[in-house]
């Protein structure tokens, strides 16, 4: 601003003065004085016009018509988001096959549409969007729901990852059941975190009290969540999350479209059409 103003008054001095600089007899100027104040003359009208724009336009974009910048925030944002699912199509479309293989899918297993949620188990606004993708499955029998556990949140994340995942090898109904517990039910309590160096055991033991009671063997699950099939999921996991530029959860793709963030019911249903 203020070397603004600087150049601002430079500008108007030269215009002003600027042919006090040329020596000369003033009755009768020489050709190249006369360019030369015209020169001058022009450099200053381009030092204020350009100082005066600069202390205009923000005042004007901020004060008068803001909404100018905000107009150009959303089209600079939509064209990033419709690049952004340009991207996503493509490679869902060649590579849908390796992103479901090994993630557990909650409805029917060939449903017409597909959502993809990057999902973590302690956050909050997972667990919030897990409940209104549970009612449009309770709506919709064209549905299934790719649980893609992003695994953010270290040993409170780490066990139901993997324990949900492991679980699909010994049934797919059973693996969609434990997602649905562990979304809807708490898997650890403040007691538990006072020892931070036993969290990932105590989040583990809750972890197979809950697998036990949808009706898996936790010993073969405990088994499955150190082996190959865990370990290639949790890859592509964070494979696809960095392909699609994701930092956070939950993350919905919907018929190809990205969503970020908890969105509602009705948002969702909106993007299936």
């Amino acid at each position: 601003m203020t070397w603004t103003i600087l150049v601002l008054v430079l500008g108007i001095a030269l215009f002003l003065f600027g042919g006090m600089l040329l020596k000369g007899d003033a009755k009768k100027p020489t050709a190249g004085s006369i360019i030369a104040k015209k020169v001058i003359s022009i450099v200053a009208i381009i030092l204020v016009a350009g100082s005066v724009s600069r202390l205009v336009i923000p005042y004007y974009l901020t004060d008068v018509n803001p909404e100018i910048i905000q107009d150009m925030v959303n089209g600079m944002q939509e064209k990033a988001n419709a690049e952004k699912n340009k991207a996503i199509r493509s490679y869902v479309r060649n590579k849908a096959d390796k992103m479901i293989a090994d993630a557990p899918i909650m409805g029917k297993a060939d449903a017409k549409k597909t959502i993809f949620v990057w999902t973590d188990f302690s956050c909050p606004y997972c667990r919030r969007v897990h409940g209104e993708l549970e009612r449009v499955l309770a709506d919709r029998d064209d549905v299934r729901i790719v649980v893609k556990n992003f695994s953010i949140h270290g040993p409170l994340s780490d066990a139901p990852a993997r324990a949900v995942i492991a679980a699909k090898l010994q049934s797919p109904e059973k693996s969609a059941e434990l997602v649905k517990m562990l979304m809807n039910r708490n898997y650890y309590s403040q007691d538990d975190l006072k020892d931070q160096s036993k969290i990932a055991e105590k989040v583990q033991a809750n972890v197979m009290k809950l697998a036990k009671e949808a009706g898996l063997d936790t010993d073969q699950l405990t088994k499955d969540m150190e082996g190959e099939v865990v370990a290639r999921e949790l890859k592509n996991v964070r494979e696809t999350a960095q392909q699609f530029d994701i930092s956070g959860t939950p993350f919905l793709i919907i018929n190809e479209q990205a969503f970020p963030g908890a969105i509602p019911y009705a948002q969702i249903i909106e993007a299936l059409k």
